[in-house]
């Protein structure tokens, strides 16, 4: 595999896709220790959270005294301040949705063309530069939107690798009911995660999920079960690591879990936070704490999913 940082050749994006709350932070991290890779978090959230509002890096430090982020956006744009963020604002919300992916994917996106091209450049430049002040050859970006990983697909700048991620639409719906502090926040305005409620996380799960596998029909990927990450973590690190053309194998993972590094992830899951050992185990609250009418309503909506997914109902 080409070096990501080589100049000219498309940068190696490996991209975790799903529905938020599939386990991806977690994924991401233990990838994220293997030699050869950078993670960088869920970058489609650095323009507005990053850049936009100054919340802090994975590493505990404001986004703009975090000491990778700064020389990152000097070879990406010259400097962060000369990065357009109500243009960025503008091309999320014309391409970076899920509507959009039909015209995307027939390559009929029309008037759309070139803001997609415009999107998917600026995310190319953020990982490219990445890699080179990282030295990885991999960079990894947990964002989780299937509309972005459609648009990178469209770039000529970007070798993109897809794990699709999935997890049981119950668990989902159940993580996307509890309230969550969003440690990161710089004011009160944004110090707590949304919640969804079990119907529109259903419709959503279902959606997500469907344009992934259509996407991962075209490009390098590799599905991947929570369930089935946390149950064997090592093998199921050195899949991903194969479709990545990563040479180095999984970090050691034993029975107290996993050594945990400083993480610069840009924005995702409060566990991106966490450093030291951290044990990969199953988190399914949902069986006991769960309402059972929120239960049967999860299932009755995606159950032809999880059929194929391999999911009792």
């Amino acid at each position: 595999m080409t070096s990501a940082a080589t100049p000219g050749a498309p940068v190696t994006v490996l991209f975790l896709a799903g529905i938020g709350r599939s386990g991806t932070t977690l994924l991401e991290r233990v990838v994220g220790e293997v030699p050869g890779t950078c993670a960088l978090g869920e970058v489609m959230h650095l323009w507005e959270r990053g850049l936009g509002r100054g919340e802090r890096c994975g590493c505990g430090e404001l986004f703009d005294q975090c000491p990778f982020w700064a020389p990152v956006g000097v070879r990406a744009f010259g400097g962060w301040d000369r990065v357009d963020l109500d243009r960025m604002a503008v091309l999320k919300r014309r391409v970076d949705r899920a509507s959009r992916v039909p015209l995307v994917a027939l390559g009929r996106a029309g008037g759309l063309a070139d803001d997609v091209a415009e999107y998917a450049a600026a995310h190319a430049a953020v990982y490219r530069a990445a890699a080179e002040v990282s030295g990885a050859r991999v960079v990894i970006d947990s964002s989780k939107q299937v509309s972005l990983a459609w648009c990178l697909h469209a770039s000529q700048q970007v070798d993109l690798r897809l794990v699709h991620c999935v997890r049981d639409s119950r668990g989902v719906a159940h993580s996307w009911s509890r309230d969550v502090a969003r440690p990161e926040a710089v004011s009160s305005e944004h110090d707590r995660m949304p919640r969804y409620s079990p119907a529109t996380v259903s419709a959503l799960w279902l959606l997500h999920n469907a344009e992934i596998e259509a996407l991962a029909r075209r490009v390098p990927s590799v599905r991947l079960r929570y369930e089935d990450f946390v149950r064997e973590p090592s093998a199921s690190t050195a899949r991903v690591l194969r479709l990545a053309e990563v040479e180095a194998g999984p970090p050691d993972i034993g029975p107290s879990g996993v050594q945990l590094g400083t993480s610069h992830s840009c924005a995702g899951n409060p566990m991106r936070f966490v450093q030291g050992p951290v044990q990969v185990r199953c988190d399914e609250r949902w069986r006991t704490e769960q309402d059972l009418g929120v239960r049967r309503l999860v299932t009755t909506l995606t159950k032809p999913l999880l059929h194929r997914y391999h999911y009792s109902t």
